[in-house]
């Protein structure tokens, strides 16, 4: 079952979900509108395929993502529940200026909270700016109880890439 926005908005008064900073206008009726952090992680790959990434920091005038190219930001904002799950997305704005966001790694599990890493692909040059609203987030209730997250990326604030082949 997913949370609607007053739900959201109580649970996050009484501790249930933590959002920080939270923002009352960027609650939706049945999601929270997150926000882009200051990081990127630029992916290049080498002939051997191995994969390097280079931090940026995203200037206040905004940076130009290249298409074609994979690109790892973060949440401004600290999300996480010890009561639900959670599924991040990106907005449908985002989608219609050809950013594909959280492509395949959407689900937060319950007791997961921290800045959670983006996945971001553009399709033609878009520039991006730091704590723009750049996804949104929805709150899912457990049904039978819930094990305890024991994941390896669920409390890294950063751009974490991924840690299959390093």
């Amino acid at each position: 079952m997913i949370l609607t926005g007053n739900h959201i908005v109580s649970s996050v008064e009484n501790g249930d979900i933590v959002i920080e900073p939270f923002n009352l206008s960027q609650v939706n009726p049945n999601s929270y509108n997150y926000r882009l952090g200051k990081t990127l992680k630029k992916c290049s790959i080498s002939k051997s395929l191995r994969h390097t990434f280079n931090s940026i920091v995203i200037p206040e005038d905004g940076f130009v993502l290249q298409p074609g190219t994979m690109y790892l930001g973060h949440t401004h904002e600290t999300i996480g529940s010890k009561r639900y799950a959670m599924s991040l997305i990106g907005r449908s704005s985002i989608g219609r200026l050809g950013l594909f966001v959280q492509i395949s790694a959407n689900l937060g599990h319950t007791q997961s909270c921290h800045r959670w890493t983006l996945e971001i692909v553009a399709t033609h040059r878009v520039r991006v700016y730091p704590h723009m609203i750049f996804g949104q987030v929805s709150f899912w209730q457990n049904k039978g109880k819930a094990s305890e997250y024991a994941g390896t990326y669920g409390f890294i604030n950063q751009p974490q890439e991924s840690l299959v082949y390093f």
